[in-house]
C-alpha cells in the first residue's frame, strides 16, 4: 500500500467518524428543537440532552484531525480547496460558534430553560452544518474548480445550477436526520424510556424512506456529473448492495420493536459500506482530476511521519470515545437519569 493510499485511508476514517458522530449530534439538536415546538418536550427532550450533556464536546475532534490532516498529507489540497471552500467553510465556522455557544449556555449557564429563540439557532445549525460541509463531496467531482490565468477559480452558477450538488445536500440534511433517530430508538430503549421511544421509533421509520431516496438520487446523478467516478462505482456495487441489505435489516428491526443496538450497529454499518465504496471508487483522485493521491502527496519522511502520528491518534481517540460512552451512555442509571 502506497503512503497516499495510507494517508487517504486514515483520513477516510476520521472522517466517517465525524459522520457518525456528528450525525448523532445533528440530528439530535434538531429533535431537540422540533420537541419544543410540537409539544413533544416532556418526552423526548430529556432524553437528547443526556446524550448531548458528555459528548458535544469531542465531537469536532474527528473533523478538526481529518481537515489538518488532508492539508498536510495533500498540500495541493489547502491550494485548490482553500479558495473553493472559503464560503461554505466559513459559514460552517460560524454555524459552529453559535452551536458551541449555545451547548455553554444550556450546560454551564445558570438558566436552564429552553429559549426559543436560542433553540432555534441549535436546531437550524444542526441541519446547516451539514449542508455545508457536504459540498465538498459536490466539489471533488470536478467541474466546479478551474484554474484561470494560473489562480484557482470556481465557478458559483456551476456550483449552484448542478444537480448533484442539491442531491448531496439533500442527502447530508435526511441521512443526519436518520442516523440521529435510530440512534435515539436504541438510546431510548436503552433508557426505558418507551414515550421517547415511541416518538423517536416514528422519527426514525419516517426518514428512512427519504434517506435511502436521497442515496439513489445521488448514486445516479454522479453519472451526469462524472461517469468515470459512476463506472468505478458500478465495478464495486457489491458495497452498496450490502450497505442497501443493512439498511433494510436495521429499519425491520426498528419496526419490530426488537434488537434496537443491533440495529444502529446495521446502521453504521450501511454508511460504512457506502463512504467506503465511494471513497474507493473515487481513488485515485482527491479533486477530479487535480489532486492525485499519488502525485500530490508530500514528501516520503513527513508522510511516514504524519500516518504514523495519525494512527496512534486514531488508537488513542477510539479508546477515549469508547470510555466516554460506558462511563455516561451505556451507563444504566445514568440513561434513566439517575444517580450513580
Amino acid at each position: 500500500m502506497s503512503y497516499g493510499l495510507t494517508a487517504i485511508t486514515v483520513l477516510w476514517t476520521f472522517l466517517f467518524g465525524y459522520l457518525i458522530i456528528a450525525s448523532i449530534d445533528f440530528g439530535a439538536g434538531f429533535f431537540s428543537f422540533y420537541s419544543v415546538v410540537t409539544g413533544h418536550e416532556n418526552k423526548i427532550h430529556n432524553i437528547i440532552q443526556r446524550y448531548l450533556s458528555p459528548v458535544w464536546e469531542v465531537t469536532n475532534v474527528f473533523l478538526i484531525f481529518f481537515v489538518v490532516g488532508l492539508v498536510g498529507f495533500f498540500p495541493d489540497a489547502a491550494y485548490y480547496y482553500g479558495t473553493a471552500l472559503l464560503v461554505p467553510g466559513s459559514l460552517a465556522t460560524v454555524l459552529l460558534a453559535l452551536r458551541g455557544a449555545y451547548y455553554a449556555y444550556s450546560t454551564y449557564g445558570h438558566h436552564k430553560g429552553h429559549n426559543r429563540l436560542y433553540m432555534g439557532v441549535y436546531g437550524a445549525t444542526g441541519l446547516l452544518i451539514p449542508a455545508a460541509l457536504s459540498t465538498i463531496l459536490a466539489i471533488s467531482e470536478g467541474g466546479i474548480i478551474h484554474m484561470d490565468e494560473g489562480k484557482v477559480g470556481i465557478s458559483w452558477v456551476n456550483f449552484f445550477m448542478n444537480p448533484y450538488t442539491w442531491s448531496v445536500i439533500v442527502l447530508a440534511l435526511v441521512s443526519v436526520l436518520y442516523i440521529s433517530a435510530m440512534f435515539l430508538c436504541y438510546y431510548a430503549d436503552r433508557a426505558k424510556d418507551r414515550a421517547a421511544f415511541q416518538v423517536v421509533r416514528g422519527y426514525a421509520l419516517l426518514w428512512s424512506g427519504p434517506t435511502i431516496a436521497a442515496s439513489l438520487l445521488a448514486f445516479f446523478q454522479i453519472n451526469r456529473q462524472n461517469p468515470e467516478h459512476f463506472q468505478n462505482m458500478l465495478n464495486m456495487a457489491w458495497m452498496f448492495i450490502a450497505s442497501f441489505l443493512c439498511f433494510a435489516a436495521a429499519i425491520y428491526l426498528v419496526y419490530r420493536q426488537k434488537r434496537l443496538g443491533l440495529s444502529f450497529m446495521l446502521v453504521i454499518l450501511q454508511f460504512g459500506f457506502a463512504w467506503y465504496g465511494y471513497g474507493r471508487s473515487h481513488l485515485p483522485y482527491i479533486l477530479y482530476d487535480q489532486i492525485s493521491i499519488y502525485e500530490s502527496i508530500t514528501s516520503e519522511t513527513m508522510a511516514v511521519a504524519m500516518i504514523s502520528a495519525f494512527v496512534l491518534g486514531l488508537l488513542v481517540l477510539i479508546p477515549s470515545l469508547v470510555l466516554l460512552l460506558w462511563l455516561f451512555l451505556f451507563n444504566a442509571n445514568y440513561v434513566r437519569g439517575q444517580s450513580r
